[in-house]
């Protein structure tokens, strides 16, 4: 049920520059609906990690609608949560809670359905036979089950804590059954990329914190698709590198903006307009200061 206003916001740890709320905001526009957006940053707040389940109750009693929660609290707030949906239950993390009418909590992931649908978007018809990941942490994984939705036949991932890699590739295979997954050095990832089809960085290499590639732009070939999370900047050295030697890639924009659409319509009962949230992205990055 639809109403008139809505009050939402985020949780997580140095979230001033996030574009959600003009994404929000601005959908919320669109449908001619009161809707304010705030930001609960845990750092700003001087409370702990730990402490994300203390914001959301008390934002619930506070009368809001929902939140969208980010690092470091999206694995934190899943065990404290009145009820998951199956793709937040499958991950073991939340990245959007709504409150619903009897005042129960309820936490979904919509990172899962995001990656997706940005792929599907802008890497139709690509080859899906070997993927490469680079990452397993909180984003990593939400991808990786996204990949394995997709159709990948073979997911390699590769993570500089490697113990971390093969957690990951344990849910996976616990989730979709079968081998589909597997660990891999990174010495050994030079190697996978001759014949793999695609690669994703799922690591923050590439952002203006962390300079540089997450691989050695020399194994690049014109018969990969590269994918990176990174969306600050837009065109990552990665990209870049990438799209010289004639690979399709696809940036980070396409999956916070289809999270955030999934996230909207959790809130809010109403079908956002991707296209235009899409748009209300490349706007807002266009700014010389969106891509610092």
């Amino acid at each position: 049920m639809t109403q008139d206003s809505y009050l939402v916001g985020l949780v997580g740890s140095g979230i001033g520059r996030s574009l959600s709320p003009e994404l929000h905001q601005r959908e919320a526009d669109r449908h001619g609906v009161r809707y304010l957006y705030r930001l609960l940053d845990i750092e700003t707040l001087a409370l702990p990690a730990e402490d994300v389940w203390r914001i959301t109750y008390a934002a619930r009693d506070c009368g809001f609608n929902g939140l969208n929660v980010t690092h470091p609290c999206k694995q934190l707030i899943a065990a404290q949560l009145d009820e998951l949906t199956a793709p937040a239950a499958r991950l073991g993390a939340v990245n959007t809670v709504v409150f619903t009418l009897e005042g129960r909590a309820v936490g979904h992931n919509t990172d899962i359905t995001g990656f997706g649908a940005a792929f599907t978007r802008g890497l139709p018809d690509a080859p899906l036979r070997h993927v490469i990941q680079l990452g397993a942490g909180g984003a990593g994984a939400a991808v990786a089950f996204a990949l394995l939705d997709l159709g990948v036949a073979r997911l390699t991932v590769v993570d500089t804590l490697t113990e971390r890699a093969h957690t990951l590739v344990k849910a996976l295979h616990q989730d979709a059954g079968g081998e589909r997954a597997e660990a891999c050095l990174p010495e050994h990832l030079e190697a996978e990329l001759a014949g793999a089809d695609g690669v994703i960085n799922a690591t923050p290499v590439g952002m203006a914190a962390h300079p540089g590639t997450p691989l050695p732009v020399s194994a690049l070939h014109d018969g990969l698709w590269v994918a990176d999370l990174v969306y600050r900047p837009l065109e990552t050295p990665l990209l870049r590198a990438a799209r010289s030697r004639g690979c399709r890639v696809l940036h980070g924009g396409g999956m916070l903006v289809h999270q955030a659409a999934d996230a909207f319509r959790e809130f809010t009962g109403l079908e956002p307009r991707t296209s235009s949230m899409l748009a209300d992205f490349a706007d807002l990055t266009a700014a010389p200061e969106a891509h610092t």
